[in-house]
């Protein structure tokens, strides 16, 4: 079977993350730190003989993916499927205020109960049920190619969760696997139950730039 490798990549630092709040599917966009982190993310991966580029269709991603297609003359295929967890009655808050004003969603949210629905939002199962349906037609159209991902660091952990094979129907709650701002979560996929892990939260390529690690809110 045809060796197919793949690049999860959280998006660079948005305004969002910079002022520590619930980004969600709000259309914050990048901050002028996470406009650096992408060129240089870009730089890094063009190295890579990037076959495809997906992205979530939220601005802080696919504002990310943009140097890199750019650089590589790739169409970016955005889709709602790759977005970060829709987190309701939280976005747009901050930690503090979510827990004071909803303190439910907030500890359910931050103990990672797979299966709370959050108020006006969605369950990190239904995250995980359609990021993942979306992954799989995405390997299955690019066998034997390099194929990167612009996404989110809950739907990169549960997409990570999921291709470890750490998550199943019987799973109420998981642990929290931190993506940095434009992190790589590198992947060789030889078979369904051959997937190897070459890097988790790769940040290497980020050396250069100042505080790509200093807050990994949502």
């Amino acid at each position: 079977m045809p060796v197919t490798r793949l690049f999860l990549v959280r998006h660079g630092q948005s305004d969002g993350n910079a002022e520590g709040r619930f980004g969600g599917h709000s259309p914050t966009p990048l901050s002028a730190l996470g406009q650096r982190q992408a060129e240089m993310t870009a730089r890094a991966l063009t190295k890579e003989k990037v076959h495809a580029i997906y992205s979530s269709d939220l601005l802080r991603a696919v504002q990310t993916a943009a140097p890199l297609a750019k650089m590589t003359d790739l169409p970016i295929i955005a889709t709602p499927a790759f977005r970060e967890r829709k987190v309701g009655v939280l976005e747009g808050l901050t930690f503090d205020e979510s827990k004071a004003a909803h303190p439910k969603d907030y500890y359910a949210l931050v103990n990672r109960d797979i299966h709370h629905v959050i108020t006006d939002g969605e369950s990190y199962r239904q995250l995980l049920r359609r990021a993942t349906r979306e992954l799989h037609e995405v390997l299955r159209a690019h066998q034997g190619e390099n194929v990167v991902i612009f996404s989110h660091t809950g739907a990169i952990c549960f997409l990570t969760l999921y291709l470890l094979g750490a998550i199943n129907r019987q799973t109420r709650t998981t642990p929290w696997l931190v993506t940095s701002n434009c992190g790589i979560n590198r992947f060789e996929i030889r078979g369904r139950y051959n997937i190897r892990v070459h890097a988790f939260n790769d940040t290497r390529h980020l050396r250069q730039t100042t505080g790509e690690d200093a807050f990994a809110a949502r």
